[in-house]
């Protein structure tokens, strides 16, 4: 391990094969490191063949640091990693003769030593698929069988048509069929979604698609780098490691819920209410009949939770055309054992207020044993001609997200907007007291997401500037079971003077929120470009014509460690 600047570096053997000569060197891992590079001095010495790049390029290394311009690169060379693993690798050419070679993101195939695996994630590489890319690579040897890319599948050619005419020279192995006694499917189907899927282009030498799909619907999808598909997951998951249950109500089925009436109310599976809201199956109540304080609870099975954590997140989608008074209580309710029948209730959630279109909804729970979900509907004053319906519920073992901003008729907004348009959340609060909201701008064809730290009762005891919180956007892939979601992604980490909000710096603005308080907000942080109107089309993005979106604000409690690795480059 060496230090530079306070920064642990991982150096790892690895070999480079040229003119029939083999050269063994140390190699930094870099977690910084957009690229992998190769000093100048390292490339004259070995005679090592190289190629002027079309236009020169910036990059950082060594935690960061910015390099100067780059204007070439190596030819493809065959490069050496851990366990004989073999390539053919381009190197970017730099003069940083204190460190001959740097390695970007990057994951071996399969456990390669015993100790352990080591993964590079570089800050070109640090997006949720390519992380999840690398390390499917990585955990291999955790699963029966090793995850390659699914284009190297042994049936891949009744899906795919591998046009070797247009792959650069050099690459082609990466375009090899892995046999069914190296590579196991799990029983999955070919996945053109798979995150481990090349796209259409990957190692092309610019004369055409390397990939050609059978089914000409997928061309466009493969190679995405969102997240793990379902069937990504089905291979990964070979045993239950958490709870994950859903309930969309297909074709009727309750999902073994239940429903119990202590009034003239009840639960009812419909596929239309009056007044408009979900059509096709879900669970209604009606509370234009009851009189105040009738209620009626919709229960879900017993569950365990899995995880020693105990957190789990209560996710569904909501609509409501009965009278503001009504309420909709979400309960809890654990099981000490087998035997206790009754179990003790907690309330988690509860929903009231104006009638709604049909809306996401989330309810962070905290079961420690043996528990259901209880959704109640309770008649409150006054008439009422609607009532509460539900559809869609997920349980699932991990943190709700923090704030959700839902724009419906999204699309249409979108293309009418003034370009630079802002819709902006309410003033949330994080777990450790900082104020903030939520950023949705438009740009016609595309739209940006942002936060924005805020003015707050709790200003005078927090740190200032607020650094090292990551922040995580994501906009949510509206398919119905979270099993099969797909969610666009990213997170960036508060750092610099612009995290710092008070009405003595001069550039923040200031505001009259939702409850007339006047507010300071500081700079909008986030992704200008967040995503285009064409990539939301793949994917349910846009639902019912509404798009959702989450914000997390998480603080980090200490630093976190650089998991580092090489092999298989990632292009």
């Amino acid at each position: 391990i060496n230090h530079v600047k306070e920064t642990k570096f991982l150096y790892v053997p690895v070999k480079i094969a040229h003119q029939g000569l083999v050269n063994y060197f140390n190699a930094l891992i870099d977690s910084g490191a957009e690229h992998s590079l190769i000093n100048l001095q390292l490339v004259n010495h070995l005679s090592l063949p190289f190629e002027p790049l079309e236009s020169p390029i910036n990059a950082a290394g060594l935690g960061g640091k910015q390099l100067s311009r780059i204007t070439s690169r190596t030819k493809p060379l065959l490069f050496f990693t851990f366990g004989n693993h073999r390539e053919y690798h381009q190197f970017f050419i730099t003069q940083c003769p204190q460190t001959p070679i740097i390695l970007g993101c990057a994951s071996s195939i399969g456990r390669q030593i015993a100790s352990g695996q080591v993964l590079s994630i570089g800050s070109g590489c640090d997006t949720v698929g390519i992380v999840e890319h690398e390390f499917l690579h990585a955990l291999a040897n955790v699963v029966s069988g090793l995850f390659f890319h699914e284009q190297s599948r042994y049936d891949r050619d009744d899906y795919v048509t591998i046009v070797r005419d247009n792959i650069l020279q050099g690459k082609e192995h990466n375009f090899k069929k892995v046999g069914n006694n190296i590579s196991s499917t799990h029983g999955t189907p070919y996945d053109y979604r798979s995150v481990m899927h090349y796209s259409k282009d990957d190692f092309t030498n610019g004369n055409g698609s390397t990939i050609i799909t059978i089914d000409p619907r997928f061309q466009n999808v493969i190679g995405q780098r969102l997240e793990m598909s379902h069937y990504d997951v089905l291979e990964l998951n070979q045993s239950t490691i958490s709870l994950n249950w859903y309930c969309g109500f297909s074709n009727g089925i309750m999902c073994r819920m239940d429903h119990c009436s202590k009034s003239n109310i009840s639960w009812e599976m419909v596929t239309q209410v009056s007044g408009g809201g979900e059509i096709g199956y879900f669970m209604h109540v009606s509370t234009a009949t009851a009189q105040e304080g009738d209620t009626e609870q919709l229960e879900t099975q017993r569950m365990t939770p899995q995880r020693v954590c105990h957190i789990q997140c209560l996710q569904f989608y909501y609509y409501h055309s009965r009278n503001e008074s009504d309420t909709l209580n979400i309960w809890i309710r654990e099981f000490k054992n087998e035997q206790d029948l009754t179990g003790t209730r907690r309330l988690m959630g509860q929903i009231t207020g104006k009638a709604t279109s049909e809306l996401f909804h989330h309810v962070s729970l905290n079961a420690t044993m043996n528990f259901q979900v209880v959704f109640e509907a309770q008649k409150g004053a006054g008439r009422s001609t609607g009532g509460f319906s539900v559809d869609d519920i997920n349980l699932y073992e991990t943190e709700c997200p923090h704030l959700t901003l839902q724009i419906d008729d999204f699309q249409r907004v979108l293309n009418t907007s003034a370009s630079g348009s802002q819709i902006y959340s309410s003033r949330q609060y994080s777990s450790q007291g900082y104020a903030y909201r939520f950023a949705v701008i438009f740009y016609k064809t595309y739209f940006g997401l942002f936060m924005q730290l805020l003015s707050g009762d709790n200003d005078d005891k927090l740190q200032w500037p607020c650094l090292g919180r990551q922040m995580t956007f994501q906009m949510l892939d509206q398919t119905p079971s979270i099993q099969q979601q797909m969610t666009k992604q990213r997170s960036f980490t508060t750092s610099g003077e612009a995290t710092r909000t008070s009405k003595n710096v001069n550039y923040n603005q200031l505001f009259v929120d939702e409850n007339n308080q006047r507010v300071y907000g500081g700079p909008l942080l986030g992704y200008r470009s967040f995503v285009s109107l064409e990539e939301t089309q793949d994917r349910e993005f846009i639902q019912g014509g509404s798009a959702i979106f989450t914000l997390n604000f998480q603080g980090i409690k200490g630093k976190l460690v650089n998991v580092t690795c090489i092999g298989e480059q990632y292009k």
